[in-house]
């Protein structure tokens, strides 16, 4: 019997493909499991400093829940650096507009602020609706 901890090395594990449907879940709770799986979490050889996460596509971002009133009372923020350079836009106009930006700011902010955490972030793939172009890929169904 071994008496020594694994650690995968970079390049060593074979990346899968995983598809998670976004219709009417909650944002929090899809962001937490995508963002486990990204990471690798999931798998047995999880290890901190090596990026053993799998690929993740979005589908139906345009139908992703907001619990209560977050739609409306909600804001995003971003700012231009100048003076007076504030916008706000209600995260219910954002996902009408741009539901990928909405999706891919929610994972984000699980991942790890380095960069292996934007390394991890070029695995997701978001889409607005049902169809994607990663069939090839066969990806495995999500359960969220």
């Amino acid at each position: 019997m071994r008496r020594q901890t694994y650690t995968a090395k970079p390049g060593e594990l074979e990346k899968s493909w995983f598809v998670a449907d976004a219709s009417d879940v909650p944002l929090g709770r899809l962001a937490a499991e995508i963002s486990t799986v990204l990471m690798g979490k999931h798998r047995p050889e999880y290890t901190p400093h090596v990026d053993t996460g799998d690929f993740v596509i979005v589908t139906n971002a345009k139908s992703v829940g907001l619990t209560g009133r977050k739609a409306e009372n909600k804001l995003k923020m971003r700012y231009s650096g100048y003076p007076g350079g504030l916008k706000a836009e209600s995260f219910g106009s954002l996902r009408e507009r741009r539901p990928e930006r909405l999706v891919e700011d929610a994972v984000r902010r699980m991942l790890p602020k380095s960069r292996l955490g934007r390394q991890m972030l070029k695995k997701l793939k978001v889409y607005p609706a049902a169809d994607h172009p990663h069939t090839a890929q066969q990806p495995i169904p999500l359960t969220v």
